[in-house]
């Protein structure tokens, strides 16, 4: 499809695109500021607002005992409290909920409150909830072939630890929500989350209301990376649970340290990992296991383990092979989605093992990829599912020849044998990722499509916007169904009144669900008027019949296959329906077939489909100062037939960029006592754009259109790209594993940060 100017880029451009905390302040509306607990573990022993209440324009303190219904809330178990009742299980968890007339009031209440805590010892880090076999639910494991007799074949046998740190999602746009009441029980909230439809459900629930008394609106997200699509439920719930005792709109909006402080992060994970290979190079056996540090509560945790298993052999065809994976409970904030939801996690770790089996057998590590790949006789994975219409061995040969990767390679030795304190370094790293949520009931969407008499079409669907562009993708979806020019198609503001029972934006199926509910609703529409419209060409011409419908719609007209010259322009059609009383609106719905798994067998079909990438990255260190500098990427990605190519790009360097901060830059630290010490831009190190490579090369694959039916048989492109971050991190290795020797290489964690990095270069330099 052609590629459409982003929906709002002009409004956003302009500074004059709504976001929720862009809403002009409602009647008499209200601030809200949470209170946060000052230690990661302890108990809730008794409290005080009598002081804070005296203050002018405090309206309302509120503690668990003011929370009306259902107490705690949780995606698929509700175990996380709205307001601390007892037990304390992470630092900055909240306590209590000051409403006044503005955030400065409220600020200088909470100071007042009094309250007495009992502290105890908290868990942080992954090794101690294992020794206190603190895990959130009992491992779960898939297992394929007989690693002992893997083992007993193989020339080689390595081990190792992986240690993987998580990620913040500094979304520019810190969370918030308004709520705002109506007649008697009727609560509406306007709020920056993935999932709308959660929201409505979790608020009704803890006001003990039915779902059809609440409506939840969300028009556009700035910036999300899955930081929203749980987590975003608990400032609705307190917004609306202040709107409730108040009778008043509540804003509440999160400070950037709040934020950053009291919301979950990506998963870190403790990866051990024994594999057994040939001479050649060749995977024969590969036991691998996974420990996940997920916070206090259950959140989406465990969904984003088994992610994480089914990506743990990436590319990769292994014949023998087990994963276990468990996650751990701490006293740190639940740990939630990210781009890529466990997926780079599995990735990580088994890319870094087979650099350690290139530097094992003195190889070049692509070749070791190469010849590991599934191919037509090694596609099964661990799981069972087949891995069909591969393309990795097409993307690899292009990678070869777009990123002239054997010059490169070889230009790179000729310049670290002339160069003392400055190396350069060389990664590729291929890409298979599941499409699908791996939950088979969630692949499902909704649509409602409008047409109105001038012609113009307004298009609603459960999909949330949050910079990625699936509304332009909505909008040039039926734009083009309908044969019409985009400017006459709009697409609102994602409402759980206009769509019900949708589901997260996330897990890269945006624009799968909600594109194909949008087809299906339009197919319903231009049906009806295909049938009005032959009747009205052969009531205009009686010496030609048309009917059954044979209509094309294109270019603003709609007409005769057969005669063309029997024509009506859009518009004047949608007012011809109106004339005839045909209806013009219509629902649409979707769901992905053939999903399932059996975690009793380990086997199942969890994805619809693959999507293939690419990458190739050049990096250059200072041994100096341990500062790694991006040359060159070319990533190749197989998008099907894309849906924007413009947008499809841009996703692409986004993602890569985002996941070469969680591989060198971006290290959460956490004192012993669980409180995060870098909770704000000046201490957490995001990518800027002199972290960027001087040159990226983003190919899109052309000719390959997805041959699982999908809407205009695209593919996916949210999270698949994010891998690509990985491949900086490899050439990083690389470099130093060349200091080493390529023997005794210290375990290098990820992310490998300037420090982190200085650290093992001093100890190469002096051993």
């Amino acid at each position: 499809m052609k590629s459409l100017y982003y929906e709002s880029a002009k409004q956003i451009v302009k500074g004059k695109a709504y976001f929720t905390d862009d809403l002009p302040p409602f009647h008499r509306e209200l601030k809200a500021y949470i209170i946060t607990s000052p230690v990661a573990h302890g108990r809730l022993k008794s409290f005080d607002f009598s002081a804070a209440l005296e203050i002018a324009g405090v309206v309302k303190i509120l503690s668990h005992k003011d929370i009306p219904a259902e107490k705690k809330f949780g995606v698929t178990t509700h175990d996380q409290p709205i307001l601390v009742s007892d037990e304390i299980n992470y630092y900055g968890e909240p306590m209590f909920l000051v409403i006044a007339e503005n955030y400065e009031i409220a600020y200088q209440a909470a100071k007042l409150v009094k309250y007495e805590l009992e502290e105890l010892e908290p868990v942080v880090t992954i090794e101690q909830a294992i020794a206190k076999d603190w895990s959130l639910a009992p491992s779960k494991k898939l297992e394929n072939g007989n690693i002992e007799q893997g083992f007993k074949q193989s020339d080689h046998i390595i081990e190792g630890i992986f240690h993987i740190g998580g990620q913040e999602h500094w979304y520019l746009e810190t969370h918030v929500a308004i709520a705002v009441p109506g007649e008697e029980k009727e609560m509406k909230i306007y709020t920056s989350t993935q999932n709308p439809s959660e929201n409505q459900r979790l608020v009704a629930e803890m006001l003990g209301i039915p779902y059809n008394e609440v409506e939840v609106e969300a028009r556009r997200l700035g910036g999300a990376f899955g930081g929203k699509e749980s987590q975003a439920s608990h400032y609705a719930l307190l917004a609306a649970l202040g709107a409730y005792h108040t009778g008043r709109p509540v804003r509440l909006r999160l400070e950037r340290f709040q934020d950053e402080l009291i919301t979950g992060k990506r998963h870190a994970y403790l990866c051990r990992y024994k594999v057994g290979f040939d001479n050649e190079g060749h995977l024969l056996a590969a036991d691998l296991e996974f420990n996940g540090n997920a916070g206090a509560y259950t959140d989406l945790s465990l969904p984003i383990l088994e992610r994480t298993m089914f990506h743990a052999e990436n590319a990769y065809y292994i014949p023998n092979i087990r994963i276990i994976g468990t996650m751990w409970r701490t006293n740190l904030p639940p740990n939630t989605a990210f781009r890529g939801f466990g997926g780079p996690q599995g990735i990580a770790n088994i890319e870094n093992i087979i650099n350690e089996i290139a530097y094992t057998l003195h190889k070049d590590p692509a070749e070791i990829r190469k010849i590991n790949f599934y191919d037509n006789q090694h596609s099964q994975t661990p799981y069972g599912q087949e891995v069909e219409h591969n393309r990795l061995s097409i993307l690899y040969d292009l990678a070869m020849e777009k990123s002239d990767y054997k010059k490169h390679r070889s230009e790179i030795l000729k310049f670290n044998k002339a160069h003392k304190f400055v190396k350069r370094g060389l990664a590729l790293i291929p890409i298979k990722f599941g499409i699908s949520f791996t939950n088979s009931i969630l692949n499902q969407a909704g649509a409602l499509v409008l047409v109105y008499t001038d012609g113009t079409v307004l298009v609603n669907h459960g999909g949330i916007e949050m910079g990625q562009g699936l509304y332009t993708k909505m909008q040039g979806i039926a734009a083009k169904e309908f044969g019409i020019s985009p400017e006459n198609v709009k697409v609102t503001a994602t409402n759980t009144s206009k769509v019900p029972n949708t589901v997260a934006t996330a897990a890269s199926t945006g624009s799968d669900l909600n594109g194909m509910a949008v087809y299906d609703a339009i197919e319903k529409i231009k049906l009806r008027m295909a049938v009005a419209l032959s009747k009205y060409f052969n009531e205009q011409d009686s010496s030609h019949t048309t009917y059954p419908p044979d209509l094309v719609f294109e270019n603003n007209y709609i007409y005769d296959g057969s005669l063309p010259e029997r024509r009506i322009s859009f518009a004047d059609a949608a007012q011809l329906m109106f004339v005839k009383q045909v209806s013009l609106s219509a629902t649409g719905y979707y769901h992905t077939p053939g999903i399932y798994m059996d975690w009793q067998t380990g086997k199942g079909h969890p994805f619809y489909y693959y999507s293939f990438g690419m990458g190739v990255v050049e990096v250059e260190l200072d041994l100096l100062t341990g500062k790694v500098k991006l040359l060159r990427a070319d990533l190749l990605h197989d998008v099907g037939d894309s849906l924007n190519p413009e947008i499809d790009r841009g996703q692409i360097e986004g993602a890569f960029v985002q996941g070469m901060g969680w591989t060198l830059l971006e290290d959460l630290r956490y004192t012993d006592d669980g409180k995060l010490l870098n909770r704000s831009p000046d201490t957490y190190k995001i990518p800027a754009i002199t972290d960027i490579p001087e040159q990226i090369n983003v190919h899109l694959l052309e000719g390959y259109p997805n041959e699982i039916p999908t809407i205009h048989r695209s593919k996916a492109i949210g999270e698949p790209p994010f891998m690509y971050g990985i491949a900086p991190w490899l050439a990083v290795k690389d470099i130093i594993a060349e200091l080493y020797d390529y023997k005794n290489i210290p375990n290098i964690e990820l992310p490998a940060t300037n420090d982190r990095i200085l650290l093992w270069i001093d100890e190469a330099m002096n051993k």
